[in-house]
């Protein structure tokens, strides 16, 4: 058995902050103040860490939060503002049907309008939408053994077999890497997995193992091939 996506990690100068925005907009349950637990539609926890990485450029991956309807997308908008969050201008015109907003820390998300075909039988969190190019979409279409849902024009993107919120990516053009991203994946094990092996498999895939700087003991440190961050965690 493969790893599994056990979370997805935000660094945050307030992590408690960013946990509460969060956890008032997806209505999850906080545990140890820090993290949001799993449900049916993501499969994921959200984990909030402290860190001082500066808010200099769009994060590498942002949320697409779906609507059923034009009301449900102005209510999850208003329920934004009044939990802490922002509208954001990031170059989109007008005519855009979708939300962009950020949360208290300004990580981008946004609010997809009702109709979008990409994100039907998804969940509410429709989407981790990534910069990134088509390799990396392969890399962890097979790191994580979830199969390619879409594959065109160098775009691609992946979903559980079980369903649930999809992870996709935009291709070409890749905006450099210039530091670390404030948003990573964690992978675990399975309880009677081997953390080794795992690391090892994804080295062959195309995964490179860096020096050990994860919040949590026993986590390996790793890149994917376009250079973002993620962890291998301990079997759990």
């Amino acid at each position: 058995m493969t790893v599994h996506l056990y979370s997805l990690t935000f660094g945050a100068h307030e992590p408690g902050a960013v946990a509460q925005f969060w956890a008032g907009m997806l209505d999850r349950q906080l545990a140890d103040g820090m993290e949001l637990l799993p449900n049916d539609d993501t499969g994921f926890r959200l984990r909030f860490v402290s860190s001082q990485l500066p808010k200099d450029r769009q994060n590498q991956a942002h949320f697409d939060l779906t609507s059923a309807t034009l009301e449900q997308q102005q209510a999850t908008v208003a329920r934004a503002l009044e939990l802490g969050g922002q509208h954001l201008d990031i170059g989109q015109s007008p005519e855009e049907p979708h939300v962009v907003m950020g949360d208290p820390e300004g990580n981008e998300f946004c609010v997809i309008e009702p109709g979008n075909n990409f994100l039907a039988d998804t969940a509410f969190i429709g989407a981790v939408s990534s910069d990134g190019s088509q390799q990396v979409g392969y890399f962890w279409s097979k790191a994580l053994d979830w199969p390619l849902v879409w594959d065109q024009d160098e775009e691609t993107a992946i979903q559980s077999p079980h369903g649930g919120s999809k992870i996709s990516w935009g291709g070409p053009p890749v905006a450099p890497k210039t530091g670390p991203n404030r948003l990573h994946y964690d992978l675990a094990p399975p309880a009677d997995g081997d953390q080794q092996a795992e690391v090892d498999r994804l080295v062959g895939l195309g995964a490179t193992r860096v020096e050990d700087t994860s919040h949590e003991p026993g986590a390996v440190s790793m890149l994917d091939p376009d250079g973002n961050e993620f962890c291998v965690l301990t079997p759990r």
